[in-house]
């Protein structure tokens, strides 16, 4: 895995080049045409997990919505998806029961508006 983030776009480009020849994966920073993954932003709270990415388009955007998620995701909600798991394990039924169940349970994440 190669990361290249130098001010001169040459460099940048052998880098890709020689990374490409070495079957390497390789991101140039701030040139999405060079680059075979990008670096999303990511949300950790306990369990979860959310992934931003505007696929190397406008990191500064993918960089303000990990703040904004970071900000409305309440501290505790790893809680919840702890308590949600205990209480899927004693769900009884078929699959398409318990999914109907545990969205029941979970609508009022929704934005209602």
């Amino acid at each position: 895995m190669v990361i290249a983030c130098t001010d001169d776009l040459k460099v940048n480009k052998k880098v890709y080049d020689l990374s490409r020849k070495r079957y390497l994966i390789c991101n140039i920073a701030d040139t999405p045409d060079l680059c075979d993954y990008y670096l999303g932003g990511i949300v950790t709270k306990g369990n979860v997990k959310i992934a931003i990415s505007t696929n190397g388009k406008s990191p500064t955007t993918a960089k303000r919505l990990r703040e904004f998620f970071e900000e409305v995701i309440p501290e505790d909600i790893n809680k919840m998806v702890e308590n949600l798991n205990e209480y899927r394990k004693t769900l009884k039924g078929n699959f398409e029961d318990k999914v109907k169940r545990m969205n029941e349970i979970t609508d009022s994440l929704k934005n209602k508006g």
